[in-house]
């Protein structure tokens, strides 16, 4: 009954500590046994009036000192549950911890990051139940039983049979239930990790839901997932009410019964009054065990249900090939450093966010975002909390004319990011002026612009861009709730995806975690599909081609340089081959603006851009040569 043998074998170190509590336990039972024969030996005599001091004496001594050694046994046996738990704990998380070791970004093809979590942490939470308590009570429960019908039996037959065939009654209760409860916890930990899933993706994409203004519709979704979540646990609740009762309706019936088996044995003369008053208070002690043992089924039935996904997971990749995994993590490059970063990043971005939002809160007089206008940054400075000493920015004059491609370039570090986030509204408290409207007449500040009108008019595409688990429709239409399949069909071929799709499942192919069974340059390219269908005036491309291959980022840059005709664009680049033939290039240098121009003129003007772009053409034919680009 719920006995795991791989799941024992697997924490062999636990096999020790769950035999000392169990002896622990049976030498408390066999103490409190010789504490209640002392009792009614006392009551018997007093009864009688056979009682002496010395006797007294006697009798009170044992009881004292068997109550000490209940005590000493108690202690012990909470030590063994706790050696037990922490032996389990140590050993699963090792496991796990070394399985997702060997097997690298791989993991994640199959098994949800939340679910890994999950398992880690409250799955293995629960299995300490499991190890420190349910087994040990399980194998007490057999024990207890037979000691107390073999001290019993001598003290009368009939009494001690009806015990100890009332006592499977309540294992048996427990057997019907399991198959009910096994299917149910199934349920309720599928749902509880979807729902953690749920959370965690959302959580990861919040910039991506902010931008495209979907927060709304994964919120309603969120709660939809806590909804079933709630529904299942109330059933799993009352599940172990109607359990619960049960079995305290067979173990208090069975003690009744014991009771009135020994009253009427004692009337018939058959027993003492101490033999009576013996079986009287021990017949709760034969249901006791097996009582107890069922209150620790529901949390060692919810601990199997982990321990097969903890197995689940540590078997994962097992029979996956050498090639298949060189397969599996080429069509996965790039992602351990997004994943590194995205989870080194994530509690920072969620304190931004919530900062964001409270300022948000208290600000009263918003602006509509203005239509075709540029964007002017006047003596532009920036510097982060955690540093205010150290600008990022400083001092920078910007101009982002409406329908024109500007570039911004420079090493890494320059502050190319940082402006594109301040644009976005991400990067509160910039010092200096961000005015968007006319080049003559701007008069309206970029943090007087409501949030929703900003993310309706400005797009931002980076290399990061988040993809969520789902349908590619499900993706696309988050960019606009009310497309039509023609519409999205479109923005697919404008990415030269949809011969791809078609040969999927179309529309309704699914994506896994992050999009993670699509390459790099697929991702990228779904992504700017979905920035497509939003069809805003302004676009801020942030290393939109980094990491991707060839193909991909000549596409990419060909829809870049079609959506500059009519469209307001901003393209940070590593890559000045890229950024050739902008209408303006801005050159920054550890946060200042070392030059401005088209691409010829800062070849003669801006001694940086010149060693940027003489170095790249070098390193470019050197790669030609080789047949790498």
């Amino acid at each position: 009954m719920m006995i795991n043998k791989r799941l024992i074998g697997t924490v062999k170190d636990s096999r020790k500590y769950i035999v000392g509590n169990v002896v622990a336990q049976w030498c408390s039972l066999i103490a409190n046994i010789v504490m209640m024969i002392g009792i009614t030996r006392l009551f018997s005599d007093i009864y009688n009036k056979t009682y002496s001091v010395k006797s007294l004496c006697v009798i009170s001594g044992i009881i004292i000192m068997v109550a000490i050694v209940q005590f000493v046994c108690s202690i012990i046996s909470a030590k063994m549950s706790y050696l037990s738990s922490k032996s389990v704990k140590k050993t699963l998380r090792e496991k796990i911890y070394l399985k997702l070791l060997s097997l690298g970004a791989a993991y994640k093809e199959s098994v949800k990051t939340s679910e890994v979590v999950q398992v880690a942490v409250e799955g293995c939470d629960q299995l300490e139940t499991y190890f420190g308590a349910y087994l040990p009570q399980f194998f007490y429960a057999m024990l207890a039983p037979l000691t107390l019908f073999t001290v019993l039996m001598f003290v009368n037959i009939p009494s001690a049979v009806v015990l100890l065939i009332c006592v499977p009654m309540i294992p048996v209760s427990i057997a019907v239930v399991q198959t009910w409860a096994k299917k149910l916890l199934s349920k309720y930990w599928g749902q509880y990790t979807a729902l953690g899933d749920t959370f965690l993706e959302n959580l990861q994409g919040l910039t991506t839901l902010k931008i495209y203004q979907a927060d709304e519709f994964k919120n309603k979704q969120m709660n939809e997932e806590s909804e079933k979540f709630r529904k299942i646990t109330m059933k799993v609740l009352t599940m172990q009410l109607n359990s619960i009762t049960i079995m305290d309706l067979i173990a208090y019936g069975g003690a009744a019964l014991g009771v009135i088996m020994a009253a009427t044995q004692f009337k018939a003369g058959n027993i003492s009054i101490a033999g009576a008053m013996l079986i009287i208070m021990l017949s709760a002690d034969f249901f006791i065990p097996m009582r107890r043992l069922g209150s620790y089924f529901h949390i060692a039935m919810n601990g199997m249900a982990a321990s097969d996904k903890i197995f689940r997971l540590l078997d994962y990749g097992d029979d996956i090939s050498e090639e298949n995994c060189i397969n599996e993590n080429h069509s996965n490059e790039g992602n351990s450093k997004k994943n590194y970063m995205n989870e080194n990043h994530l509690e920072e971005n969620i304190k931004d966010e919530l900062q964001r939002l409270e300022e948000n809160c208290k600000e009263i007089t918003k602006y509509e975002f203005p239509q075709n206008a540029s964007i002017i940054c006047n003596n532009l400075s920036f510097s982060y909390k955690d540093n205010p000493d150290k600008e990022i920015i400083n001092n920078a004059n910007l101009t982002f004319t409406k329908g024109s491609l500007t570039a911004l370039v420079g090493e890494s570090g320059c502050g190319k990011s940082t402006i594109a986030a301040i644009l976005m509204g991400r990067n509160k408290g910039y010092k200096g002026s961000i005015l968007v409207g006319d080049i003559k007449l701007s008069d309206i500040e970029l943090s007087d612009i409501a949030e929703e009108s900003l993310m309706k008019n400005v797009t931002y595409i980076s290399h990061q861009s988040f993809l969520f688990k789902g349908t590619v429709k499900d993706n696309l239409i988050m960019a606009k709730n009310d497309a039509t399949d023609d519409e999205l069909w479109n923005v697919l071929n404008r990415v030269n995806l949809g011969d791809f799709l078609r040969s999927e499942n179309g529309l309704d192919t699914k994506l896994t975690e992050e999009g993670r069974n699509f390459s790099g340059g697929q991702r990228q390219r779904l992504a700017l599909a979905r920035a497509l269908l939003h069809n805003s005036p302004y676009y801020i491309f942030d290393e939109a081609t980094s990491n991707i291959d060839v193909e991909s980022e000549d596409l990419i840059m060909q829809l870049i340089y079609e959506l500059a005709k009519d469209k307001t664009v901003i393209m940070i680049s590593h890559r000045l081959a890229n950024v050739e033939n902008a209408d303006c290039i801005y050159v920054l240098d550890k946060g200042n603006v070392a030059g401005s121009g088209t691409h010829k003129e800062l070849l003669n003007t801006c001694s940086v851009y010149s060693k940027l772009w003489n170095t790249q053409m070098d390193l470019e034919n050197y790669g030609l040569e080789r047949g790498v680009r």
